[in-house]
């Protein structure tokens, strides 16, 4: 669960007691905060910079950063439209909201591309447009061993083949799903060409289209299929559950198949689970 909206601002201990001179807030709401001063300054830049970095480093223009996000709203629109996500998807009792209001079925590339660089002003690519909003949400998944599933009487939606969990340099923090990936297949005895359907997260489209520049044989048209985090929200501490319930709902309706979920975690971790049907 997680409510970014109402993030709390903070403020460190005092290094004595009684302090008399005025104190710095931060916001909880993502990224860094008290960060140690002893540490590395290019550890601690802010995650829409660490998204400018991957986006220099793989030469991801801002064009090619748009068309992924319009193409994430796109998928989800005609998702929801569908009822894709009317199996997994509840609303908040007393809320009188159907559906994620953060999906943007109308958008254009143009409109897009007329938003501002949200963190570097000066040749920027990262804008309010190309990385996933600030949101709300919560997610529940439901794990049993076999006892326990026969205990409920239910069918399972799919079974959980193998994890991962890697470490990379904080800057880069959007490709700590690469190697976490990689890691996770070879544990399952699986490969990128093996996978019916990938939900990997879209904290940014830079991060997103940098992972996935790293895996050559990886089919783009299984990849969030009813859209990403960039058009339905990436709420941080729900995310990872969202995404492993997004592959078990779609490898269920499939009847078969193996299904990746991936994501990253500012300041330098990678997650990845495979799941089998």
């Amino acid at each position: 669960v997680e409510s970014m909206s109402r993030a709390p601002y903070v403020l460190p201990k005092p290094e004595r007691a009684f302090p008399a001179g005025h104190q710095e807030l931060f916001s909880s709401t993502l990224g860094w905060r008290m960060t140690n001063p002893g540490m590395a300054p290019e550890w601690t830049v802010a995650l829409g910079e660490g998204a400018e970095l991957i986006a220099d480093k793989y030469g991801i223009d801002r064009a090619a950063q748009d068309a992924f996000a319009l193409a994430s709203h796109r998928k989800a629109a005609r998702a929801w439209e569908a009822g894709a996500y009317e199996a997994e998807v509840v609303p908040v009792p007393g809320v009188d909201l159907a559906r994620d209001e953060s999906i943007r079925a109308t958008t254009t590339a143009e409109a897009l591309g007329r938003l501002r660089p949200a963190f570097r002003p000066e040749g920027g690519t990262v804008t309010a447009g190309n990385a996933s909003p600030l949101s709300d949400g919560a997610a529940a998944l439901l794990l049993a061993d076999e006892r326990g599933l026969r205990a409920t009487g239910r069918d399972p939606l799919a079974r959980i083949g193998a994890s991962a969990v890697t470490g990379i340099e904080p800057q880069l923090f959007g490709l700590g799903p690469v190697e976490a990936v990689r890691r996770a297949l070879h544990k399952a005895g699986r490969g990128l060409g093996d996978l019916a359907v990938v939900e990997l997260n879209e904290a940014f489209a830079a991060q997103a289209l940098g992972c996935l520049a790293q895996w050559p044989g990886l089919d783009s048209e299984v990849v969030n299929p009813r859209g990403g985090a960039i058009a339905l929200g990436h709420p941080l501490g729900a995310s990872g559950a969202r995404l492993a319930g997004a592959v078990a709902h779609q490898l269920a309706a499939r009847g078969r198949g193996t299904g990746l979920a991936a994501l990253c975690i500012g300041v330098g971790q990678g997650l990845a689970l495979t799941l089998e049907r």
